[in-house]
């Protein structure tokens, strides 16, 4: 028989059984590779890995069809045409979708963010727990669930706090009093922040001298931390560790102050004696 002009023998229904044999028998080991790249990327999550693969089977499958079809006769270029119609009116219905889904893509590639880094995404520092196609579950401070679509990571900047080590530094502000001895100040933040058992003992805490506010003096101090979950907790600890240190010292922590002077001004009629 004829098909769009090309002779359907025998052979022919042959070879396009290969070609399909061959299409099903790449899908396979193509599959295989991509779940042992997704293994060695360290992606464990099930569904990722499920899919990657179906994706990844549907290409090749699709693939090995239009050569099938091709073989047979049949005019792929026609088909392609008309559904060119159906396909820009899906991508226009489905633009976030996709944006999400090459943004996934990018993510699974990339491994610059992993299921357990630690991220500051929209002022939110949230803990990765599952990384999909199209979302990223993570975990709040909070104990919540957030879904972030994968654009959001991708266009947006993310701060990785573990991304090559999980090593951060902290701030801590405090003013002084104008009267206060700033060597003992200094002296007296450094003990502080050195005792501090949050902090990473192999680097040196820093006090500086910020600038000369309205009312204070102002200090900041710096130490490093390997625990970003934690962040909150060892700034208060420093912060409570600065207020009872000053306690003790005597050294008096500055807040705003205002001298209000009132002149009495003499009633009408009122003599220098009685005033």
């Amino acid at each position: 028989m004829t098909v769009g002009g090309t002779a359907v023998t025998l052979t022919t229904i042959v070879v396009v059984g290969v070609i399909l044999f061959a299409t099903f028998f790449a899908s396979r080991l193509a599959q295989r590779a991509m779940t042992r790249a997704l293994g060695l990327r360290g992606v464990s999550d099930a569904g990722t890995i499920g899919i990657s693969t179906r994706l990844t089977h549907y290409v090749i499958v699709l693939l090995g069809l239009g050569i099938a079809l091709q073989t047979l006769g049949l005019n792929l270029g026609a088909l392609f045409t008309a559904g060119a119609f159906f396909a820009v009116a899906i991508g226009f219905a489905m633009q976030n979708v996709a944006q999400n889904f090459v943004a996934g893509i990018l993510l699974l590639t990339e491994r610059a963010i992993k299921p357990g880094d630690i991220l500051e995404v929209e002022k939110r520092v949230v803990r990765v727990t599952r990384m999909g196609l199209r979302t990223t579950i993570a975990r709040s401070r909070d104990e919540e669930d957030l879904i972030i679509p994968n654009a959001t990571l991708v266009q947006n900047t993310v701060t990785n706090f573990t991304l090559r080590d999980p090593i951060f530094r902290l701030h801590a502000k405090v003013g002084v009093s104008y009267d206060s001895d700033l060597a003992q100040v200094r002296q007296v933040l450094h003990d502080t922040a050195v005792s501090l058992s949050g902090r990473l003992a192999d680097r040196d805490p820093l006090v500086l001298l910020t600038d000369f506010g309205d009312s204070s003096v102002n200090y900041e101090v710096l130490i490093w931390s390997e625990d970003p979950w934690r962040a909150r907790n060892t700034t208060s600890e420093l912060n409570e560790a600065i207020w009872w240190a000053f306690k003790k010292a005597g050294i008096v922590i500055a807040y705003p102050q205002m001298d209000l002077h009132v002149i009495r001004s003499p009633d009408v009629g009122e003599t220098s004696d009685e005033r």
